[in-house]
């Protein structure tokens, strides 16, 4: 199944349906096999996350590859193998990268139905110009309207060509990065391949949610200690998260937050363990490595999407 299929079969709100699905059937998060990464020349790495169901089992072999925008390849390269739980005899092979590109945006929008804020047209401040710049926008759209959407790109020919998209789906929009527009916002959402923090953390007013997706590294982080420290947190996993988001553990071995700091999981909202909306006191920020189990449900969905439209 290629990027083209699989653009074509799900929207990102129907992936997330799909996760919130295997979350309300009982599937914990905390027992999931954790992601190999294998160090490779270059600075890049080779991932393997596999993860089962009692009808599914499947595999994603992800290369991460930093070098490659600049050979004019994809940063994110790899294969999802789909089996018949039971036989384990394959059902389908996708595009790794693809499967990606709309999985990541389905966690957040599952997260944000319960976190962003509700009853008016959202500020959202939108960091980077990639494809999970254009997933997350979309994805934002399926459970919020917005008011207006900044900007911010390293890449300025990305960001400009991501402006053009904003504006063709008529959203008012703009190109910026200044403090005022943290400081205004409703919503932000990073996903970058920074390993730094992309903002000062003070800035983001309390009720505001920020979404960041864009490492699965215990040393890089998009956000700051001062937004950490702050904030309510809620991350896919416990255990995942305390062993690859550097967002948590950077703070935590400044001594800044404590492992229990975490206020829930994306299994606590969707199952009403958390209050909706969450506290609004504070900043809430989500925080997103990616899970096996959550690139098998997506890739379940489009298999029986992809059959019940006669494409496979």
């Amino acid at each position: 199944m290629g990027a083209a299929d699989i653009a074509g079969l799900l929207a990102p709100a129907e992936a997330a349906d799909a996760l919130a699905a295997v979350l309300l059937g009982g599937l914990d998060p905390e027992g999931c096999p954790q992601r190999t990464a294998l160090p490779v020349p270059g600075g890049g790495e080779l991932l393997l996350m596999p993860a089962a169901s009692a009808s599914y089992a499947g595999v994603k072999i992800a290369g991460v590859a930093p070098g490659n925008p600049a050979r004019g390849l994809p940063r994110i390269t790899g294969s999802y193998l789909l089996l018949d739980g039971p036989t384990l005899n394959p059902r389908a092979l996708l595009d790794g990268a693809a499967l990606t590109a709309l999985r990541t945006p389905a966690v957040s929008a599952l997260a944000l139905r319960y976190l962003a804020p509700e009853g008016r047209p959202l500020r959202l401040v939108l960091f980077g110009s990639g494809p999970q710049a254009y997933g997350h926008l979309e994805a934002v759209l399926a459970v919020r309207e917005l008011a207006e959407v900044v900007v911010v790109a390293r890449d300025p020919g990305g960001g400009d060509r991501l402006v053009a998209h904003a504006r063709g789906l008529g959203l008012p929009v703009a190109r910026s990065g200044t403090a005022k527009d943290v400081a205004d916002a409703d919503l932000v959402v990073c996903c970058t391949t920074a390993r730094e923090p992309l903002f000062d953390g003070s800035l983001v007013r309390p009720g505001a949610t920020v979404v960041a997706v864009g490492s699965h590294e215990p040393t890089a982080r998009e956000t700051d200690t001062a937004l950490v420290r702050r904030a309510a947190v809620y991350v896919e996993s416990r255990a995942a998260a305390l062993r690859e988001a550097g967002d948590l553990l950077v703070p935590e071995a400044e001594g800044a937050i404590g492992p229990g700091h975490i206020t829930g999981t994306l299994a606590d909202l969707v199952a009403g363990r958390m209050p909706p909306g969450g506290p609004r006191s504070c900043p809430q920020l989500f925080k997103s490595v990616g899970m096996a189990w959550e690139d098998l449900a997506v890739a379940v969905a489009l298999f029986e999407a992809a059959g019940a439209s006669g494409a496979t």
